[in-house]
């Protein structure tokens, strides 16, 4: 499969569709579809109580992400990744991540640190109770208030785009991965770094947490190569 390509892109105004795309993107990302499966946009309609003109525009923002495939007069399908492909994006996660992490030790406010803390100790117990859907969400908080932390908007949209390709297979990964409690461990030594405002310290420890979670990715979509699969269902969209 052809590698997308990837292009700095300069962040954007909210739309009235954001809201819209937020949920779709959710749906995609933490929905039951196995990768090729019909997006089924009758069913979504319903769902997110709009037409399918809204709905069919905020699929092709998911098909520019990477995340969908738009098929011609057939609908689109969830995206199926090789894995040259998660290992190119997992590249620019993690130097995303790298810089992300030494300019917020700069530029985050101590409430700002105190506010990750409790993100923190709320997926911790997540964590405990293996409540793993709640766990990846508070997962995901943290990561993504580190990058707001940083202040830097052409930094943000670009890791909001690269990780929207890859977060269904991460979030696949968790629900799947015996490498959890390495996870946290990792988190406890990113969150200490963040407090001692230690810049490089935490943008290394991040670069090194995406590389071991590329890993567990790769794992994952290795597993679900060597498993049978499905027919595909290419019938004209509803």
């Amino acid at each position: 499969m052809r590698t997308r390509s990837f292009e700095i892109v300069e962040s954007q105004p909210t739309s009235l569709h954001d809201d819209l795309l937020g949920q779709l993107r959710d749906y995609v990302v933490e929905g039951d579809l196995a990768p090729g499966a019909r997006i089924p946009e009758r069913e979504l309609c319903e769902k997110f109580n709009v037409s399918r003109t809204p709905l069919r525009e905020a699929l092709k923002v998911l098909a520019a992400e990477g995340l969908i495939e738009l098929l011609a007069n057939r609908g689109a399908r969830v995206r199926q990744f090789s894995e040259g492909d998660i290992r190119n994006l997992f590249e620019i996660i993690a130097g995303f991540d790298f810089v992300a992490g030494r300019l917020a030790c700069e530029r985050i406010s101590d409430e700002g640190i105190a506010q990750i803390e409790r993100v923190h100790l709320e997926m911790y117990t997540h964590y405990m109770r293996r409540e793993l859907n709640d766990y990846f969400r508070l997962n995901q908080q943290i990561h993504q208030a580190i990058v707001d932390a940083a202040a830097n908007p052409v930094l943000s949209a670009n890791y909001a785009s690269a990780n929207a390709v890859i977060r269904r297979l991460r979030y696949a990964a968790n629900l799947n991965s015996d490498r959890l409690g390495d996870a946290m461990r990792e988190h406890e030594a990113i969150l200490d770094a963040l407090r001692r405002r230690a810049g490089e310290e935490l943008g290394l420890r991040m670069f090194d947490h995406m590389q071991r979670k590329r890993e567990a990715v790769c794992e994952y979509l290795r597993e679900q190569n060597s498993a049978p699969a499905p027919a595909p269902n290419l019938q004209p969209a509803d």
